[in-house]
C-alpha cells in the first residue's frame, strides 16, 4: 500500500497484539502527515548489509529499534520484515511497525509498556496522561489529551514517556538477534533460489516430467549439458 500510495508523507503504521492493537487482529493504520517524523531524522547506524536489505540500528532515540532499508529488492525486504514480524509475534514480543518512504524504510519497534504497566512499574503521572504509547506516539507524533499535559509538555516529557515503551538493553540485544537470526535464514534462501534459477532452465514439459537442462561450470569452454529429469509422481 505505501509503495503503491508513491508519497512520501502517507505513512503505514502496525500495532501488535501487546502493543495496542485493540484486539487480536491485524491491526494497521494509515496517516498523512506532510512533514517527516521525528524517528525518520533519528540517527542510525548499519548492522548489516546483504543481498537487498539493508538493517540499522536507532541510537540517541528514546525507544529502541530496527530500520529495515530497500537496497535492491522490494520484494527481499518485504518478506524479511514480515517473517521477522512472524518470529516476534511467536515469542509474544509486542511490536510497533512504521512503514514510511514509499515502503523503502520500515522502523520495527518492539515494546514492553504493557507489560510494565501490569506489573505496576509504569509511573502514575505517564499513566495519568492515558497516552497509549503505539505506533504514531513511538514514532513522534503524541496526542496530548489533558490541556495541562499539553501546556507543560516538552522534549524532556517526551522522552520519559517513550523510555517506558523501551526495552532494556539486555532485552533488546536478545530481540535484536532473534530478528538478526530471521535475516541470515532469508539471506540463505534467496541465495539458494538465485542458485537454482541460474542453474536450471525448463526446457520442455508433459503430463508426468519436467525435463530441465543443466549447463555445467565449464559449459562455455566445452559445451557440456546435462540432461536432468524430475518426475511428479
Amino acid at each position: 500500500m505505501a509503495a503503491e500510495a508513491a508519497n512520501p508523507y502517507f505513512r503505514v503504521g502496525y500495532n501488535s497484539l501487546g502493543a495496542f492493537a485493540t484486539v487480536n487482529h491485524l491491526h494497521f493504520q494509515v496517516y498523512y502527515l506532510a512533514i517527516p517524523f521525528p524517528v525518520e531524522h533519528a540517527p542510525i547506524t548499519k548492522i548489516w548489509k546483504k543481498g537487498g536489505v539493508n538493517i540499522f540500528e536507532l541510537y540517541k532515540y528514546p525507544v529502541k529499534g530496527l530500520v529495515y532499508e530497500c537496497g535492491t529488492s522490494l520484494d527481499e525486504l518485504a518478506d524479511l520484515v514480515s517473517k521477522t514480524c512472524i518470529s516476534l509475534q511467536e515469542q509474544n514480543i509486542p511490536f510497533n511497525v512504521l512503514i514510511a518512504e514509499c515502503g523503502q524504510r520500515i522502523f520495527l519497534f518492539p515494546q514492553c509498556f504493557a507489560e510494565r504497566q501490569a506489573l505496576g512499574q509504569v509511573e502514575q503521572d505517564i499513566l495519568d496522561t492515558q497516552v497509549n504509547p503505539a505506533v504514531w506516539e513511538i514514532s513522534g507524533h503524541i496526542v496530548l489529551k489533558r490541556k495541562c499535559d499539553y501546556e507543560s509538555a516538552s522534549e524532556d516529557y517526551a522522552w520519559k514517556l517513550l523510555g517506558e515503551v523501551s526495552l532494556s538493553d539486555d532485552r533488546f540485544d536478545e530481540v535484536k538477534q532473534l530478528c538478526m537470526s530471521e535475516a541470515v535464514v532469508s539471506e540463505n534462501k534467496v541465495a539458494q533460489i538465485a542458485v537454482l534459477e541460474n542453474s536450471f532452465m525448463p526446457i520442455d514439459t508433459e503430463a508426468t516430467h519436467y525435463h530441465w537442462i543443466k549447463a555445467s561450470s565449464n559449459a562455455k569452454q566445452n559445451n557440456s549439458i546435462k540432461e536432468c529429469t524430475y518426475c511428479l509422481n
